[in-house]
């Protein structure tokens, strides 16, 4: 196995231009994909995961050009993927599995999808459900509730409700609502119990009026799509830095001195994980912000302060606090964190046991953590990485405790960005 030995780190500071979002990057792909007209998209991020959605893309008969570094052009097929018989096989990208399952289940043709083997682990049942409630014929291929899926043509409902479960993946709800305009009739979706990840159904539905569909919102409990609504393209679209990304160079300036300053998203984001920022303040880190940077520094005094925060909002930065929390004065205690059982791996576990082999104490629930830092990490530590991009960048913090760390399959941030150990090695020292 590959791996990254990181040396004794002590200080942190520099400025860092993000790399696009990837939640961006694969929503606008897609809607441009479905659009009426031609979309130039700006920025889009290059890794692997946006490769997934491009390569669907061109298979389903899309024509994309690339124009530039990080720029492509692509042309809508408003009417229905020229290809009507395509077998896809999308990695591990979620962010591109589940909203294309919903858009080929109402595009008249038939498709197989499948992923590597923990995509294959990755529920998908509660879309299917709610997709099967429009009309959809989905088969799944292996165990029923996972991927693979075969699809065949729609046979598609009236126009009625549609009911969704919303504990689970936000990215079901927002490949739902993607999709439901190519029905060609109103739909309500009711989400049934607690929204997890609400920022990520506000993007949605942002990114949906970009591209001229309106979603009446209810609350969190109740979203309309009226029916004769079809896409239509911006022209042009600039993909956000990724906020995500930027927690763990905003951490870095918290932990050991900064100010780290990251460009391309602040206070004018249209993604949740921005609020990691005040997250990062809550707990004593210096904060500043603009239109489009955010900068982060350490306490003027003595270390990051323990905590007891609800992380529904920031799911995958929340990762990045999990390893800020070995920098406290005491225990914290993440919650509401239990879509990380269904991620790239299982978060929860993964957390636990690679914060043990540094030191802390950790008690794990079903949807929570409670990490007690130890007075001193534990050198040399071996990060396994579980083919889990998140875990890879969150524990080269560890580093800037003083001590050295190895971490196992560094390429595996290649998903969403492959030149991160690269930027954060320009910060560190």
């Amino acid at each position: 196995m590959e791996f990254l030995d990181l040396p004794p780190l002590r200080r942190a500071q520099g400025t860092i231009r993000l790399p696009g979002s990837k939640s961006i990057s694969n929503r606008t792909l897609l809607l441009a994909a479905l659009s009426q007209g031609t979309t130039d998209i700006c920025d889009l991020l290059a890794s692997d995961d946006t490769d997934r959605m491009l390569d669907a893309l061109r298979v389903l008969g899309l024509s994309i050009d690339k124009t530039g570094e990080r720029d492509y052009r692509v042309t809508g097929a408003p009417h229905g993927f020229p290809s009507q018989n395509a077998e896809l096989f999308l990695g591990n990208a979620g962010t591109a599995f589940r909203p294309l399952t919903a858009v080929l289940a109402l595009s008249g043709g038939h498709y197989t999808l499948s992923g590597v083997a923990r995509m294959h682990e990755r529920p998908i049942g509660d879309l299917v459900d709610a997709l099967r409630q429009v009309g959809a014929d989905i088969t799944y291929l292996g165990h029923e509730g996972f991927p693979p899926l075969l699809i065949k043509p729609a046979t598609i409902k009236p126009a009625g409700l549609v009911r969704i479960r919303g504990n689970v993946s936000s990215q079901f709800l927002t490949a739902l609502l993607m999709a439901l305009p190519m029905a060609g009739v109103a739909t309500t979706v009711e989400v049934i119990g607690e929204l997890i990840s609400k920022p990520y159904i506000e993007m949605t539905l942002n990114l949906m009026a970009q591209f001229g569909v309106q979603v009446r919102r209810e609350g969190w409990q109740r979203f309309t799509v009226p029916g004769g609504q079809h896409y239509v393209s911006p022209g042009r679209m600039y993909v956000e830095g990724d906020a995500s990304s930027a927690s763990y160079f905003l951490a870095a300036g918290v932990i050991a001195g900064g100010p780290v300053r990251v460009e391309g998203v602040g206070r004018n984001s249209i993604q949740g994980d921005v609020a990691f920022a005040a997250a990062l303040e809550k707990i004593g880190g210096q904060i500043r912000m603009g239109d489009n940077w955010i900068e982060a520094s350490a306490p003027g005094s003595g270390r990051l302060s323990a905590f007891d925060m609800d992380c529904n909002q920031i799911p995958d930065a929340a990762m990045t606090l999990a390893v800020a929390a070995l920098f406290c004065d005491g225990p914290s205690r993440l919650t509401n964190i239990g879509s990380w059982r269904v991620k790239e791996t299982d978060r929860i576990a993964a957390m636990a046991t690679e914060l043990r082999k540094v030191g802390a104490v950790v008690e794990e629930g079903s949807d929570w953590l409670r990490i007690t830092p130890p007075a001193q990490l534990t050198a040399n530590a071996v990060i396994d990485t579980y083919d889990d991009h998140r875990m890879a960048m969150c524990f080269s913090l560890v580093a800037l405790g003083g001590v050295p760390v190895r971490i196992n399959d560094p390429k595996c941030v290649a998903k969403t960005f492959p030149e991160y150990f690269e930027k954060f090695h320009t910060i560190s020292g």
